[in-house]
């Protein structure tokens, strides 16, 4: 198993042959009593007392392996490298079947914290260059267990979408000396025609050029960075816990399913080339959380796969998920 980096779009590939066959779905691994058909923990909240909530183990059938250096080779004008990293399951909750919109705010920071948890914990490791939380909800996004997961990545490089948003960032902040997410923000709630929701501390909205249907991001409403910096010293964890379960009911009351994704700084301790290459990261990058959500219906093609299509303009999308009658 090996990275491959493509030479004209600069993504890197994970090629592998030997792919190994997940355990049995029936009993279902992540329940409670079935501790043993898992890898050993690696996180469980609550730490100590009560039964776990939320348990986090290595992939049964990891992409990125935890063992040795990346040994990044070249081949011609091709680079590769062995794939290094980290690739780990978050049980959410112990019911099969139920919901993180169904949860309850409490269950829902803890799932959060230990996000954040493992994000920091990852970032101590200076091969990997960005840790990526993320998630697939509902089979059209093609989730495999219907017990609540995520997953944790950790990669010998910064994924093509974040690198994106890195660069955009920092060439905004050099020109204007402001950080771009939070004069969108900024404008977003004073038209308000594209935000769904805002609380005293974070807000959803559908973006200006939203790449699919519904498509929704939440953001803290003050400049922070670091997602895992942020939720540790945070006193808004029951803020945004609220504010992700409504975010999640509107989004399912759209959609059969989502994907969702936590865009946050890359790690520092690595080696990320060029000496000071994100030396205003602190100021010019800013947190959020991605949800592109799959709704079924007739479509017409993209272009090609870079160019988005979505037939539901993202000022409908907000009025319709503000619209949304949400249980109390």
């Amino acid at each position: 198993m090996e990275l491959r980096k493509d030479p004209i779009t600069r993504s890197w590939v994970v090629i592998r042959e030997d792919a190994v066959a997940e355990p049995a779905p029936q009993p279902c691994p992540f329940c409670p009593g079935n501790e043993h058909l898992t890898p050993k923990a690696l996180l469980t909240l609550p730490e100590s007392g009560a039964p776990w909530q939320v348990r986090v183990f290595p992939h049964f059938d990891p992409l990125f392996r935890i063992e040795g250096e990346a040994a990044r080779a070249g081949d011609g004008l091709y680079d590769r490298m062995r794939a290094v990293g980290a690739d780990e399951v978050v049980v959410e909750l112990r019911e099969h079947g139920r919901r993180l919109s169904e949860a309850t705010e409490p269950e829902i920071v803890r799932v959060l914290e230990a996000y954040a948890l493992r994000l920091s914990d990852l970032k101590k490791d200076e091969r990997f260059k960005y840790i990526s939380v993320f998630k697939h909800a509902g089979a059209a996004a093609g989730q495999e267990s219907f017990h609540s997961c995520a997953q944790v990545a950790a990669t010998p490089f910064v994924p093509r979408r974040v690198l994106h948003e890195l660069r955009s960032a920092r060439e905004y902040f050099q020109l204007k000396e402001r950080c771009l997410f939070c004069d969108i923000l900024r404008q977003e709630l004073r038209q308000k025609t594209r935000v769904v929701e805002a609380s005293d501390h974070y807000a959803t909205l559908c973006p200006f050029a939203s790449r699919a249907p519904y498509e929704i991001w939440l953001l803290p409403r003050r400049h922070r960075h670091s997602f895992e910096d942020d939720y540790t010293r945070s006193k808004s964890r029951s803020d945004l816990a609220r504010l992700l379960r409504r975010t999640l009911q509107r989004v399912e009351s759209v959609a059969e399913g989502y994907h969702l994704a936590m865009h946050t700084a890359p790690n520092t301790v690595a080696d990320l080339g060029r000496v000071g290459y994100w030396q205003s990261l602190e100021e010019d990058f800013h947190w959020h959380i991605e949800i592109m959500p799959f709704v079924q219906r007739r479509r017409r093609p993209t272009l090609t796969k870079e160019v988005y299509f979505t037939d539901v303009a993202p000022e409908t999308a907000a009025a319709r998920l503000r619209a949304v009658a949400l249980p109390e």
